[in-house]
């Protein structure tokens, strides 16, 4: 069998720093697991550069190896610049799910009673994201108009995705569009929900209009929850459902793009936040998303040594805080750098014990 080739996409500031320390982790020095990186340059001045053309590049590779780990960029504001290259590579890797997955951090209170994992599967295009605008008129009777698309193909994905994914967390599928205010654009979604639930049907299903899924997260049991949603939908849903754990900085994101049995094609994993430009340089930032970025991104190389050092990282984040090692995001006083040594010396501890005993 070849080796398996991660994309590692650089980008911006303090972006371009925590996927320094994800790489440290992810090193096969570290993990035992034999992989290749492949570096592409997606800071703003290459981006510019280039024209993009990198980013082409880039996901070209993505989509050929399967595998990429990518920084957060800068994305500028102004019209006609490169725009957001994390858009353009959804587009060319034929990305249709982001998950993103808010979970418990050790010794971090959440807010309220929640406790229990909560993923947000969102669909990766179409939607407002995808919209063409335009505005008519002048003065108090200027009108701005626009037109969104939604493809059942997408739609298809993100219910299939979400109830495999519920099944095989023991998690209910949660919440919903608004598709009685939509029925025949929104309603696709649900539509396809509905169907899932019927090729599906020991997975808990308790459909909720988006903002009712809101307000009831507010009132959550703590059940294991995964919520299916719309591009935009997904895009706020997700930042607070992560918040709701103690930090933006607590969990990772992934990209993923399925053959035509929706099964996993393309992984490509990032960090929800951005570049911080306000810590750059001062090795404070909590590098714990990236880093989990990092043990995500293996978890889709499919070999045994892949999977247990997924496993390691994903553990030994998270036993680092619990063990008072946290950045000061969390009340702690670990530096970004002190934080991934720490990490790195429980995977690489937790490895060797596990081959000692034949395990893990």
């Amino acid at each position: 069998m070849s080796k398996a080739t991660i994309v590692v996409l650089q980008g911006d500031q303090t972006g371009q720093e925590l996927l320094d320390e994800a790489l440290r982790v992810i090193d096969p020095a570290v993990t035992r697991c034999d992989v290749n990186f492949e570096t592409f340059d997606l800071s703003l001045g290459n981006r510019r550069k280039t024209k993009n053309a990198v980013v082409h590049e880039a996901a070209a590779r993505v989509k050929e190896t399967g595998l990429g780990i990518k920084a957060a960029t800068i994305t500028p504001p102004e019209k006609g610049d490169v725009g957001s290259p994390n858009a353009l590579l959804r587009e060319l890797v034929d990305g249709q799910v982001i998950l993103r997955t808010g979970r418990r951090i050790p010794s971090v209170r959440p807010f309220g009673g929640v406790h229990a994992p909560i993923a947000v599967i969102r669909m990766a295009v179409d939607g407002e994201y995808s919209e063409k605008a335009w505005r008519e008129g002048e003065g108090l009777d200027e009108v701005a108009y626009s037109t969104r698309r939604l493809s059942r193909r997408n739609c298809r994905a993100v219910a299939e995705f979400t109830f495999r994914y519920a099944q095989r967390n023991h998690a209910k599928v949660f919440g919903g569009p608004k598709y009685t205010v939509s029925p025949v654009y929104e309603g696709m979604l649900k539509e396809e929900l509905d169907a899932a639930h019927e090729r599906y049907p020991d997975v808990a299903y308790d459909p909720q209009l988006i903002d009712a899924t809101y307000a009831l997260l507010l009132e959550t049991e703590g059940e294991a929850l995964v919520i299916p949603a719309l591009n935009r939908d997904g895009d706020n849903l997700s930042d607070l459902v992560i918040k709701m754990f103690g930090t933006i900085a607590g969990a990772e994101s992934v990209i993923f793009s399925f053959d035509e049995h929706f099964d996993v094609k393309v992984a490509l994993t990032e960090a929800p936040h951005g570049t911080a430009p306000s810590l750059e340089g001062k090795n404070i930032a909590n590098p714990m998303a990236m880093i989990m970025a990092g043990a995500a991104v293996l978890r889709y190389v499919k070999t045994e040594a892949a999977s247990r050092a997924s496993r390691a990282i994903y553990e030994s984040v998270l036993e680092a805080v619990q063990n008072g090692v946290k950045t000061n995001d969390l009340g702690g006083s670990a530096s970004t750098t002190g934080f991934t040594d720490e990490v790195i010396k429980r995977v690489q501890s937790k490895l060797e014990v596990w081959d000692t005993l034949g395990s893990g």
